[in-house]
């Protein structure tokens, strides 16, 4: 059969070949008939042939690799020489075949897990969830080859099952997280996700637990766990200070300023957003601070010491038991620990202090705009004496150069 060479000027040379499917690799030669070595044209496009080292295996194997935009020899051999420099510099991209999303996945995981400090546990975890999902949505797609119609067909997909936009948004942050180490790693160059809007969702408005079944379940643990003590300290805790369970649990007495009267929260570097920060006490924080004082354990720092430490000095992991069977007892089903944060701050709000405090109090870094949203109108009672104190008489309002009477709208 008959077919084409490419001499260095361009100009196609016959000889006769036998012709493979998909076409074969031909050696190219230059003006003077000589081989031109590791490079190689197929179906009139060149190749460079040489030995590249996997950077994850550190094997080295041969590959031929296309040259792009080479239209002619003297084209294909520039091309070839600025590859093999690469080599030499070690900038050559990667050559092994792209990971499916889920290969890829778990290797996220593996190195963050491995990573001392590098993610949270509880993140992971998360985060592990939402990636569960867009594996059973493209697992077996290759990174290189995710598109943004398969993004958006997962992102309708969760929200056909009834998921929430914010949950789906969790979900699409996890996997944007996984692609970015994607790129960092070598395998992608761009985000399918680059300039995608997250889903606007209306945050749930929670309902407003009454100070007393607080207090009736700090009581009833008592009589149910024999950790109830430490319970009850705990739910109280939060419920005055407004800090997540997991910041509850490591604080330490050396975070309470009695001087001062403050409590420092996340001390550790631990916070959620890996700042601490400082609750002011007020009243039912100090009187209760200094009623867990008087019970203080001798041998440990923490506020909430493990019951099951031994010679150990550590901190309480967790409460749930002690939850779950006292909300049984007390008929609270649907209390959970983060209610207690819930209750500080519509507490702070309905006593009228400004949202900025608030939100520093908490650890919001938005200012207060999240309390504004979500805490701004939690009680009837509370919306109806603000009311009264909207007056439409007229008032005078005196400055240093004049007075103004008006009135209020």
């Amino acid at each position: 059969m008959q077919s084409n060479a490419i001499e260095s000027n361009g100009t196609p040379v016959s000889f006769t070949q036998r012709q493979h499917r998909g076409g074969q690799y031909r050696k190219v030669y230059d003006a003077r008939k000589r081989r031109i070595r590791g490079l190689w044209e197929r179906n009139g496009r060149f190749y460079a042939q040489a030995a590249i080292e996997d950077p994850h295996t550190g094997k080295k194997q041969v590959r031929r690799i296309p040259l792009e935009g080479a239209q002619t020899v003297p084209q294909a051999v520039i091309k070839l020489q600025d590859l093999l420099k690469g080599r030499r510099e070690n900038s050559l991209p990667i050559l092994r075949q792209t990971p499916k999303f889920a290969e890829y996945a778990e290797e996220y995981f593996k190195f963050y897990e491995s990573a001392k400090d590098a993610k949270r546990v509880s993140t992971l975890k998360t985060e592990r969830v939402a990636i569960r999902h867009w594996n059973e949505h493209l697992g077996h797609v290759r990174l290189n080859q995710i598109t943004r119609a398969l993004v958006n067909a997962y992102i309708a997909k969760r929200q056909g099952v009834g998921r929430s936009g914010r949950t789906v948004n969790l979900e699409v942050i996890g996997f944007r997280n996984v692609l970015k180490r994607a790129i960092d790693d070598g395998w992608l160059k761009s985000l399918p996700t680059e300039n995608l809007r997250l889903l606007k969702w209306a945050p749930k408005k929670r309902e407003l637990v009454p100070a007393g079944d607080i207090e009736s379940l700090c009581d009833k643990a008592l009589t149910v766990s024999k950790n109830g003590r430490q319970f009850a300290d705990y739910v109280r805790l939060m419920a005055y200070c407004g800090a997540r369970k997991s910041e509850t649990l490591r604080l330490k007495w050396s975070d309470v300023d009695w001087e001062h009267k403050q409590l420092t929260v996340g001390s550790d570097g631990l916070a959620k957003n890996h700042q601490s920060r400082v609750v002011d006490f007020n009243a039912r924080l100090e009187e209760h601070l200094k009623d867990m004082a008087t019970r203080k354990a001798p041998d440990s720092d923490w506020l909430f010491p493990s019951p099951q430490r031994g010679d150990q000095n550590r901190a309480a992991k967790s409460f749930v038991e002690t939850l779950r069977m006292t909300r049984i007892e007390e008929g609270l089903p649907k209390f959970g620990f983060h209610d207690c944060r819930h209750f500080f701050i519509s507490m702070s709000v309905m006593s009228g202090i400004d949202y900025m405090t608030i939100a520093r109090w908490v650890g919001h870094q938005d200012g207060g705009v999240l309390i504004g949203k979500v805490y701004g109108h939690l009680s009837n009672e509370h919306a109806q004496r603000q009311a009264q104190k909207l007056v439409f008489s007229p008032i005078v309002v005196e400055d240093s150069k004049a007075s103004y009477v008006g009135s209020h709208v």
